[in-house]
C-alpha cells in the first residue's frame, strides 16, 4: 500500500507519536503527504470530508495496537525493514507510552517533544521542527550510535 500526495488527519497539538508518524510517512511512503491537525472529535468527520486516512486514534487502523504505538503500525504495514526504524520505533513507542525509562533516549525524545508544544503554538510549525529532530535521531542510530563524548576539562586542550 503505497501512497502518493496523500492526505493524513489526526488529532491537533501534536506530539511523540504525531510527530513521529509525519516523520515516517514524508521520509518512507510518500514525500508530498499532506497533514491535517483538528480537535480529536473531528478527526473521523474530517478525515471523510478531506478524503484522509486518520491516524493515531481509536478504531483506525493507524493506532496503537496494545503496548505498540502508531509509528510501529505504519512500520508493520507498509513493510518497512530497516534495523534503524525499528531502533526508533523502540525509542518512540517508550516516550509515548509513558515508558521513557525503558530507552535512555525516551525521556529525552519526550521533553524535546513537550517543548516544541510549548514553543510553537501553531502544529505545523510544531511538526517542521519535530521533522528535524527524527531527522537528527535516525542518523544518530545509522550512523554514529557508537560515538561518545567525554571531555575531561582537567587535562590541557591542544
Amino acid at each position: 500500500m503505497q501512497h502518493t500526495h496523500s492526505k493524513w488527519v489526526t488529532r491537533e497539538r501534536p506530539k511523540i507519536d504525531r510527530i513521529a508518524c509525519p516523520w515516517l510517512i514524508r521520509r518512507f511512503i510518500d514525500p508530498g503527504a499532506e497533514f491535517l491537525y483538528v480537535p480529536s472529535a473531528d478527526v473521523l468527520t474530517i478525515a471523510k470530508a478531506e478524503q484522509a486516512i486518520p491516524y493515531d486514534v481509536p478504531d483506525v487502523q493507524f493506532s496503537h495496537r496494545g503496548e505498540y504505538c502508531s509509528f510501529d503500525a505504519f512500520i508493520a504495514d507498509f513493510g518497512l525493514r530497516d534495523p534503524a526504524l525499528a531502533d526508533l520505533a523502540l525509542i518512540v513507542r517508550r516516550a509515548d507510552t509513558g515508558k521513557p525509562e525503558l530507552t535512555p533516549q525516551s525521556p529525552g525524545l519526550l521533553a524535546v517533544s513537550l517543548g516544541l508544544s510549548v514553543n510553537y503554538p501553531d502544529d505545523h510549525a510544531m511538526l517542521d521542527h519535530g521533522m528535524v529532530v527524527y531527522d537528527a535521531l535516525y542518523a544518530w542510530i545509522r550512523s554514529t550510535r557508537a560515538e561518545v563524548h567525554s571531555a575531561d576539562l582537567s587535562k590541557k586542550q591542544p
